[in-house]
């Protein structure tokens, strides 16, 4: 086991390559955007590269551990961007009435909301075999069980939602 400093660079790494990954997929559809194939792909490899370092990071953190324990973490947190943290966000956008950013809070507050819902219902039926499909909206987040006619979160057409 690590001492509290090695696991605190842990998390910190693990924060700075999943960053990394992140914004190095954000560069890669823009080079893409902009005819840059070669720039795009070496984004995207990069991308994966950082998401190896920071899977291998959080494991030695001790912090991937058994589905139903990842599951509880996952609405914890999910929870705490619904509760918490957009609301926050969501307040300073406005008092700067910065729209823009007061409607992307928004769209990630209700679609966390969802996501923890989701997340509450895997873990109830975390021994389900039958297979789920889920659709994603491809402009706020949110997450269907069923591909719907529109988003209720921004209202995008249905068939613009990703099947997984």
């Amino acid at each position: 086991m690590s001492g509290q400093k090695t696991h605190e660079n842990l998390m910190a790494a693990f924060a700075g390559e999943s960053q990394a990954n992140r914004k190095y997929l954000a560069y890669a559809k823009k080079a893409e955007s902009e005819g840059k194939a070669n720039a795009a792909k070496l984004f995207r490899v990069a991308a994966d590269a950082e998401t190896l370092h920071a899977h291998k990071e959080l494991e030695l953190a001790g912090k991937i551990l058994t589905t139903q324990e990842n599951l509880q973490d996952a609405i914890m947190g999910e929870t705490h961007e619904y509760e918490s943290m957009y609301p926050e966000f969501l307040e300073e956008a406005n008092r700067e009435e910065n729209k823009a950013a007061a409607r992307i809070f928004t769209f990630a507050m209700k679609a966390e909301e969802v996501h923890a819902k989701l997340y509450t219902e895997a873990l109830e039926n975390i021994d389900e075999t039958e297979e789920v499909f889920y659709y994603l909206c491809p402009v706020c987040g949110n997450i269907e069980k069923v591909r719907p006619d529109k988003c209720v979160i921004c209202g995008v057409s249905g068939d613009k939602f990703i099947k997984y």
